[in-house]
């Protein structure tokens, strides 16, 4: 017997811990774990710690099949967790369709109610369930949160508690590496799925359809190809389409060699469960099933699954595969044969999942075609020798190329990965009313009556009062506004509406200000300012207003602040010493990235930094790249707050930054000039009509304009401009000595000797 709770995996130690914590809050929480990461051990933890902190507790586990069932009651014994038979015990498990006759002769009140597989836990019967007993906790198992109709599971859990992805269970080593192969896009394969047209109930793949265009000899053959060529004797378990399909394929493999069964509900269950047994024990090589083993089968020595089964439904690609992924002594890997193009639905098993829309039901658990390549695939066929260039199939991603990605922490980009979907509006067809949403995901339910405009991740509605607005891509309220009759996005974030006269005005979205004529923007790098008619407008929040009759000659752009000259700007202020004597004080300022306020100009500092005061009378410090930085204030109450000592100090600081930036620049200039002269040691002189110049190579890099040029030293060479008037150059062309002496001898210290007249020389360091 064991005793689950002392055996538990850290991340189920966690997940356990975070499972409790939600049940203070609320009373229905759904677990999501991937296929093969321990969810019965983590529940039968749970479970024991539950009873043995009140031995009077009742606890039920509800499945959706009989088989889950007898599974669970065997699990619960292993783990020494007192499960009697139904009429008398403590944890009973039961089936949904036994509970749905019973329930009503059930007079025990469970305070735990546990529901495996719960992704099919929508019917009215579990609903029932949740009415009869609302001070139950309940806890809802599954590895896909999701449904293929976006039916969501709000109205049955409260909150949705996810684990890691199976790519970190992967990379810790609790799920097995694999290798997946599928059909390639342009095969015979592939244009028959993609030619189904048919639907059933569900929304999936119709069966019969499926059947008949799938369930025939040489789609058959190429399944059993696949088989032998990527899993040659290895043991695994086919996913097909029907109970006949299923049988042919089993049929088709045994005539050829392989050992294989086909279990289906039509399967007795004592034949089945001998079937399972021979699997387990390796008697028999491959299972072929047809729904049987999409759910709650565990056999973690699987070396290969084979998809033969069509579907528009992630949660039965993610079961199907899942059941290869589990850990199993010297099973260093699992081959995934994708005979029917999945992964170009879902992605591969390791892409990421937003299960929160999901759960809430944004988005549906379906798969959505894209004739997107993911960039792994260019690097296919490198690792995996038995991927034939021409074959049938194409290797979409080996264990090793998985293992590289996956040490790097590189994410696997897949094909229905869309991390920079726009924003789209989508109306829903019961109710008429408009929502948004990104890619497949709705990012805001179906609630607007009118749908005016969509830009960027803003959408112009109509709210159900008849008022108009702005909403962000998850339906929050940017801006309420009256009952207007259009609103319309024009560039630079402005809104045209018009009213019901057919008045149009315009709304700047930066501050939200209403203005009466068309706006003009005119933009000073990352500043803009707004022209209505000869009006100019800041686009603050504290909006600056300058009707004095001013054009586009009075802006100043000086980097990170725009000044603007306003002769009428009132009141005074404090200005640096620089600018105490000027004319030109009359100046408002604009900071980049600021979108509080407009400010007034009260100088410039040494290193290019300002001083600017708002409205209330405070000083701010504003340099490039940095928020702006309180400083003085017009009645200081300590000395630190006054203007004069405060600038003072910004002053002398500001001398020491302009001194150490002009220093740096220097130095830099000189190691880029340095590198650039190596690079040109190699030149020569050369001649061109009666003028020299230098070049290196083919490229001229000092033009033929002098007398005479002698071969450089180092980075430097002597050259004659007119008759006995020799001077030097370095090999950029610059002049460092001026063509002025009678001779000119570079030195390799890095001097040289200028003859000003013969017997007079003077030697210079260059």
């Amino acid at each position: 017997m064991i005793r689950p709770h002392s055996h538990l995996r850290d991340y189920q130690k966690y997940i356990q811990t975070h499972v409790l914590e939600a049940w203070k809050s609320h009373k229905s929480i759904m677990l999501q774990m991937p296929t093969g990461t321990g969810k019965t051990h983590l529940l039968a933890s749970i479970i024991y710690d539950s009873l043995k902190e009140n031995g009077k507790r009742c606890v039920w586990i509800v499945a959706h099949r009989r088989e889950l069932v007898e599974q669970i009651e065997e699990t619960m014994e292993r783990y020494g967790i007192p499960s009697i038979p139904k009429e008398d015990g403590r944890v009973r498990a039961m089936s949904i369709q036994w509970l749905s006759r019973h329930l009503a002769d059930l007079h025990e009140t469970p305070n735990l109610i546990v529901i495996d597989e719960a992704h099919h836990a929508l019917a009215k019967t579990y609903k029932e369930l949740w009415l009869r007993h609302p001070e139950a906790k309940k806890l809802g198992l599954t590895a896909t949160p999701c449904r293929l109709n976006r039916r969501g599971f709000t109205d049955l859990f409260d909150e949705l508690i996810t684990s890691d992805r199976i790519t970190d269970f992967i990379r810790q080593g609790w799920l097995s590496a694999f290798d997946y192969v599928s059909i390639r896009p342009d095969s015979k394969s592939q244009r028959l799925i993609d030619n189904l047209s048919k639907r059933g109930a569900d929304g999936d793949f119709q069966t019969k359809e499926m059947n008949e265009v799938l369930n025939r000899k040489p789609c058959i053959e190429r399944l059993y190809e696949s088989v032998r060529q990527y899993a040659d004797g290895k043991k695994g378990i086919v996913y097909a389409i029907s109970i006949s399909h299923a049988r042919n394929i089993a049929d088709f493999y045994r005539l050829h060699g392989i050992n294989t069964v086909a279990i289906d509900s039509k399967t007795p269950a004592r034949q089945r469960k001998q079937l399972i047994e021979e699997f387990k024990q390796g008697k028999t090589q491959v299972l072929v099933n047809v729904d049987v083993f999409s759910e709650g089968f565990d056999c973690p020595d699987v070396e290969f699954v084979q998809m033969a089964r069509p579907t528009l439904s992630l949660a039965k690609y993610l079961q199907q595969v899942g059941r290869g992924l589990r850990k199993a002594a010297g099973k260093d890997t699992c081959m995934l044969i994708d005979n029917v193009g999945l992964y170009r639905l879902f992605g591969l098993p390791t892409a990421y999942r937003d299960w929160k829309a999901m759960f809430e039901g944004r988005l549906a658990g379906k798969g959505y075609r894209t004739t997107r390549k993911p960039e792994y695939m260019a690097a296919k066929q490198e690792k995996n020798q038995t991927a034939r260039p021409n074959g049938p199939l194409e290797m979409v991603m080996s264990h090793e190329l998985l293992w590289d990605y996956l040490n790097k922490s590189k994410p696997l980009t897949d094909y229905n990965s869309t991390p920079q979907e726009k924003v789209k509006p989508f109306k829903d067809r019961q109710t008429g009313l408009w929502g948004l949403k990104c890619g497949q995901t709705i990012t805001a339910k179906a609630q607007y009556p009118t749908l005016f405009d969509v830009k960027g991740n803003l959408a112009a509605v109509r709210f159900e009062d008849y008022r108009t607005g702005i909403v962000d891509k998850e339906g929050k309220i940017r801006m309420k506004a009256d009952r207007y009759k259009r609103m319309k996005f024009l560039p630079d974030d402005i809104v045209a509406v018009t009213d019901k006269n057919d008045k149009t005005f315009y709304i700047d979205l930066r501050c939200n200000r209403h203005y009466m004529d068309k706006l003009v923007v005119m933009k000073f790098g990352q500043i803009e300012i707004l022209r209505a008619g000869r009006i100019f407008y800041s686009r603050t929040k504290r909006v600056y207003v300058n009707r004095s009759g001013i054009d586009r000659h009075d802006f100043f752009s000086r980097g990170f602040y725009l000044l603007i000259y306003d002769p009428f700007i009132t009141p005074e202020f404090k200005y640096v010493e620089s600018m105490e004597d000027s004319l030109n004080k009359d100046y408002v300022c604009i900071l980049e990235n600021d979108e509080e306020s407009y400010y007034r100009f009260c100088g410039e500092l040494p290193d290019g930094s300002i001083v600017i005061a708002d409205g209330e009378g405070r000083y701010y410090h504003a340099e490039a790249g940095k928020e702006k930085r309180y400083i003085a204030c017009l009645n200081p109450e300590t000395q630190t707050e006054n203007f004069k000592a405060a600038v003072s100090r910004l002053t002398s600081e500001a001398k020491e930054r302009a001194t150490q930036k002009q220093a740096d620049k220097q130095r830099t200039q000189e190691k880029k000039q340095k590198e650039r002269l190596t690079t040109l040691q190699n030149a020569v002189p050369f001649k061109s009509g009666l003028k020299w110049g230098l070049k290196s190579g083919e490229r001229i890099i000092v033009p033929p304009i002098y007398r005479r040029i002698q071969k450089p030293i180092g980075y430097y060479c002597a050259m004659e401009e007119n008759p006995n008037r020799w001077g030097i150059i370095m090999l950029n062309g610059k002049v460092v000595v001026e063509a002025r002496y009678m001779n000119v001898e570079i030195k390799d210290n890095g001097t040289a000797s200028l003859t000003i007249i013969p017997g007079k020389t003077k030697t210079v360091k260059l």
